[in-house]
Formats: C-alpha cells, sequence, structure tokens
C-alpha cells in the first residue's frame, strides 16, 4: 500500500466520492458498444474502462481488502 492509495480511498470514502465512483461504473463500465463500434470507439472506451478499474484498485489497496 501506498500514500497514493491512502488518498484514493479516503476521497472515494466520503458521500460525494461514492456518487462520482458509482456514475463511473454506470457510465462507463455497464455500458457496452453494439457490434457496429468502430475500432476508434472500442479503443476508447477500453481506455476509459482500464481507468475506472486503476481507480479501484488504488481504492482497494487503500481500504487494505485482498
Amino acid at each position: 500500500m501506498t500514500d497514493i492509495d491512502l488518498q484514493y480511498a479516503r476521497c472515494f470514502s466520503t458521500p460525494a466520492g461514492m456518487a462520482v465512483l458509482q456514475h463511473l461504473r454506470d457510465t462507463i463500465l455497464n455500458r457496452t458498444l453494439g457490434c457496429n463500434a468502430t475500432d476508434f470507439q472500442l479503443r476508447w472506451h477500453e481506455s476509459q474502462r482500464a481507468l475506472v478499474q486503476q481507480i479501484e484498485t488504488h481504492i482497494t489497496r487503500g481500504r487494505g481488502d485482498k
């Protein structure tokens, strides 16, 4: 665990932080692209998904979860 992990955990443990994280999950992780999505759209979506996953990893580490 690093200091930045603790900062992520603190930031996203507030009511506002939890609401923002839920919004990111709803708008990025729970979104699907149709079969007509372009290569650019798929890559952009994957980049966004990876960022949300990185945030969640920092939060998990900061909380001491496994």
